[in-house]
């Protein structure tokens, strides 16, 4: 059995970097896509993953199939798209502003009679992002995945992660964000994100609405502070790991992948007689491992390995 699958996104992160002495502005094409970080950094802190998305038949879906199989992602629900791959491009004028574009491809191609159904069903976790969410085809094979791995009694793990330049307006996202709640068992969201979702900033309610919602453990990233967490009625947070950060990009995917990492690595089902007191710890684990991706740059590339947490005796 696979311990976590995801589905929705993969794509090349396009980057500018810097300019040349023309003054020409420089790319650097970096893997990405949220569900496909969440599968890497999963598989690399010790846990079975699998990866189901759309690329398209070029270069750029070829290094990324490379990249999941590099890290041991199983890529068997990876089709190939007439459509080019997905790419992110992310430019920076001369005040230093960012700015972020979105050129869609492969990745809203995906169907419901792509997805091995199978596949689904022989996980412990399956995961998804509101990305896949967006209009397209996609929408309806994430959810069919979804509903899949619901009604069989597996878990399922939802990261709202909202990226304005994707939907038509807020309210659509908003809609579309919570249609899949009655679904979902897990959730992990932005401070950001949480008032979209719920109505509310306030942490402690914006969870108890949440678990209302029939979703069992709630986690709330709050970047360099660390995490909020609901679970079973009960609140607490988790501080954050003191790091001079080089690149933040990755690191709430980090901090997810390394979360389910470990409930799946639990004896028994993922959340099954789960107290308190693990789960502190297991989000103490999953601030470090995000901490040590944001200490370098690049997502993928600097998301860590079980063995540097062996290594210090964690």
């Amino acid at each position: 059995m696979t311990d976590i699958t995801a589905i929705g996104e993969i794509l090349i992160d396009l980057t500018q970097t810097h300019f040349n002495e023309y003054g020409v502005p420089q790319f650097s094409a970096n893997p990405g896509g949220a569900p496909a970080n969440v599968a890497v950094a999963a598989s690399r802190l010790g846990v079975k993953t699998s990866f189901i998305g759309k690329v398209g038949n070029d270069g750029f879906g070829i290094y990324l199939r490379r990249v999941l199989e590099e890290n041991q992602v199983d890529c068997k629900g990876l089709r190939i798209s007439s459509h080019p791959t997905t790419m992110a491009v992310v430019s920076v004028d001369g005040a230093g502003e960012r700015s972020f574009q979105f050129i869609r491809g492969a990745d809203i191609d995906l169907s419901p009679e792509e997805v091995n159904e199978f596949a689904v069903l022989d996980t412990k976790i399956l995961h998804f992002g509101s990305v896949s969410l967006t209009p397209g085809i996609s929408r309806s094979a994430t959810i069919f995945a979804a509903r899949t791995a619901h009604r069989a009694g597996g878990l399922v793990s939802f990261d709202p992660n909202y990226r304005a330049a994707l939907w038509n307006t807020e309210r659509d996202a908003i809609e579309w964000m919570t249609i899949p709640l009655p679904l979902v068992d897990i959730i992990k969201l932005s401070e950001e994100e949480l008032p979209l979702i719920t109505g509310t900033p306030d942490l402690e309610e914006g969870t108890r609405l949440l678990e209302e919602r029939g979703i069992s453990l709630i986690l709330v990233t709050l970047g360099g502070k660390g995490a909020f967490c609901r679970w079973k009625g009960e609140t607490f947070s988790t501080p954050g790991v003191p790091v001079s950060v080089a690149d933040t990009n990755g690191a709430g995917d980090t901090f997810l992948g390394a979360v389910l990492s470990r409930l799946c690595q639990r004896k028994g089902k993922p959340l099954e007689g789960l107290e308190r007191a693990e789960l502190e710890d297991i989000l103490a684990f999953a601030n470090r491992a995000a901490s040590l991706t944001c200490s370098r740059s690049g997502a993928i590339p600097a998301m860590p390995t079980l063995s540097e947490f062996e290594e210090v005796g964690s």
